[in-house]
């Protein structure tokens, strides 16, 4: 999996000690909502660690403030697998958190993974609740640097010379506006893996259509 270990967060926030409830804006051009009654984005399905059968994390995760300025896009760097069903993605879900484990990360990387079927889950522990209430995050382990600041989108499979399903985008899309609009973040503010480590993830092919993945969240929101 294209993941690595975070760095120690400049600031850290215990469960429950939460900024005041006000909208944080970095820049006017991530204002993009400023009430839930103003949603333009419905919730898409997301499956969470106890539907998958996450095993419980391995250490205490923690919640960041302020809210995330990006989001990081990723490739698997598994098989494209052809069996698109929801049992494969819990069990791609429970495969990737294995193999952090075994690579001494206290939980699953990213924030969120979507399976070739389409499947949106929760990875790291308490990612889905912190997106909901829009107010937090998660720090999670994708990307060195960036982990303070960015929503980790895993994909299942290898984009190196294969595209990405239809289904499968049309599900990043929506996970990905949906992320923009619970924090606030501009469309411009998606990136691939490599825009920030030396890496080939998300994958030439995956990696081109991120401009598109832009224009795309950009209509929706």
């Amino acid at each position: 999996m294209c993941t690595d270990d975070g760095a120690i967060p400049r600031r850290l926030l215990l469960r429950g000690g939460v900024l005041g409830g006000g909208l944080l804006v970095t820049s006017a051009a991530q204002l993009l909502l400023s009430s839930p009654a103003d949603a333009a984005v419905a919730q898409p399905t997301i499956y969470s660690t106890s539907d998958w059968g996450a095993d419980p994390p391995r250490g205490t995760i923690q919640i960041l403030d302020p809210r995330p300025t990006k989001i990081i896009v990723h490739h698997t760097a598994t098989a494209n697998s052809g069996d698109f069903s929801r049992a494969h993605a819990f069990a791609l879900a429970r495969s990737i958190q294995q193999s952090h484990f075994a690579r001494g990360f206290i939980d699953t990387g990213q924030h969120f993974t979507i399976s070739r079927g389409g499947f949106i889950m929760a990875g790291r522990h308490h990612s889905k609740t912190e997106l909901l209430q829009g107010q937090d995050h998660v720090l999670g382990a994708h990307c060195t640097g960036q982990n303070e600041e960015s929503v980790g989108i895993e994909n299942e499979g290898t984009y190196t010379n294969v595209q990405i399903r239809d289904d499968h985008y049309a599900k990043l899309v929506r996970l990905c506006a949906y992320i923009c609009q619970q924090y606030g973040i501009a469309a411009g503010r998606i990136f691939g893996h490599r825009d920030f480590v030396a890496t080939e993830c998300p994958g030439d092919r995956l990696y081109a259509r991120i401009p598109r993945l832009r224009d795309d969240v950009r209509a929706l929101l």
